[in-house]
């Protein structure tokens, strides 16, 4: 029996439960990683290379994580989404750092000054959705390369991510052997394969 037929198999209630966990999973998710990006003391870093390689690396680590998990859980769909939804702001989350970084080390590397941590967030997310509004700008070379990057990756990674998860379900609903169980034991194993 396929994931996709089980999915379907279950009762409306149990499918809305298990919905409803993964949303609580990626509100909790992006909660934390935006208290961490506001509470750690990411205005120490003076190195701006190595704040996008090891943001890089994390989103990297992150995202193999991610995938891992969809291959291997039950409903493979749901979490494809789920790992979606916590990825990207953990991508946005990795350039607003890397910016903050940029504008301390140098306040030259944007038309305007002090940037704020929440400054440098919204000129992620205004980068990530191509708005663009002009209130801050990349005004060193440097500093256009960076963002020149972020532009590239925000369409690489989401094309390669998006892709990747789907193959992560299709993968999933390859798997042979897969039982369906009762409710009870299908929300237990959704909250296992978290782990």
């Amino acid at each position: 029996m396929s994931t996709a037929a089980d999915w379907n198999e279950l009762p409306l209630a149990t499918r809305r439960r298990l919905i409803g966990l993964g949303f609580g999973r990626v509100l909790a998710t992006t909660i934390v990683m935006v208290a961490l990006y506001y509470l750690l003391p990411i205005d120490h870093g003076k190195n701006v290379p190595a704040v996008l390689v090891a943001g890089l690396l994390i989103l990297a680590a992150f995202t193999s994580w991610q995938l891992r998990i969809v291959s291997k859980n039950r409903y493979p769909a749901v979490r494809a989404i789920e790992a979606l939804a916590t990825t990207l702001p953990l991508f946005l989350l990795l350039f607003a750092w890397a910016y903050f970084t940029m504008a301390h080390t140098n306040p030259a590397n944007f038309n305007t000054h002090p940037l704020t941590r929440t400054d440098m967030l919204y000129f992620a997310v205004t980068v990530f959705s191509t708005v663009g509004f002009g209130d801050i700008t990349a005004a060193s070379q440097f500093a256009r390369l960076v963002v020149t990057g972020q532009m590239v990756l925000d369409l690489l990674v989401l094309g390669l991510l998006v892709r990747a998860l789907v193959g992560a379900v299709q993968l999933a609903r390859q798997q042979p052997g897969r039982e369906a169980g009762t409710a009870s034991e299908q929300i237990r194993q959704q909250g296992d394969d978290t782990q």
